[in-house]
């Protein structure tokens, strides 16, 4: 078996070799010392540093990547896999759902882009008349029917009365 110093693992697995050291203190990166104190890694250390980067990529936690390293170590690719399924599938409900989040709040900035662009240039300054303040008409948020939109409208309705002073008194004598 061939052995390298931390310097070695580094170079050769492009991890550095601080998050060596990390991988080590957090149990996931077993390292031998020689008697001078000097960590020595195996071969077997860049293969596990992939499976490290791979469990990464896909979200997984420390914590998660270390139990799933302990599956790996018993040598069963069906076992990995019947840990790894539930991970995955969890991160990608996790990622579709930020996706229909990002995509409204996408529709609601093209709505507010538009709304603005409609509005007309005045040279006095911003105020409740410009119509900068009130909200832009609801866009249909991707992945929802029209009636689900209809009936969340109440959430981005005005519930405060933005008049003040002779304005107000004016409005609330109508």
């Amino acid at each position: 078996m061939t052995s390298m110093r931390i310097s070695r693992l580094a170079e050769r697995s492009g991890v550095p070799a601080t998050t060596l050291r990390f991988y080590e203190g957090e149990g996931l990166l077993p390292a031998g010392r020689t008697p001078a104190g000097y960590r020595m890694y195996g071969e077997d250390a860049l293969e596990r540093l992939a499976f490290i980067g791979a469990a990464k990529h896909l979200g997984l936690s420390l914590e998660e990547i270390g139990e799933l390293l302990r599956v790996w170590e018993a040598g069963a690719c069906r076992d990995v896999k019947a840990d790894l399924r539930p991970r995955i599938a969890a991160r990608l409900a996790g990622a579709e759902a930020r996706a229909v989040e990002l995509a409204a709040f996408t529709a609601s900035l093209h709505g507010a882009l538009a709304h603005l662009d409609a509005l007309p240039d005045r040279a006095g300054r911003c105020d409740p008349e410009c119509g900068f303040l009130a909200p832009a008409p609801p866009r249909e948020a991707p992945g929802r029917r029209a009636g689900e939109q209809e009936a969340e409208r109440w959430r981005t309705a005005p519930v405060a009365c933005s008049l003040t002073g002779e304005d107000l008194r004016e409005r609330t004598a109508r």
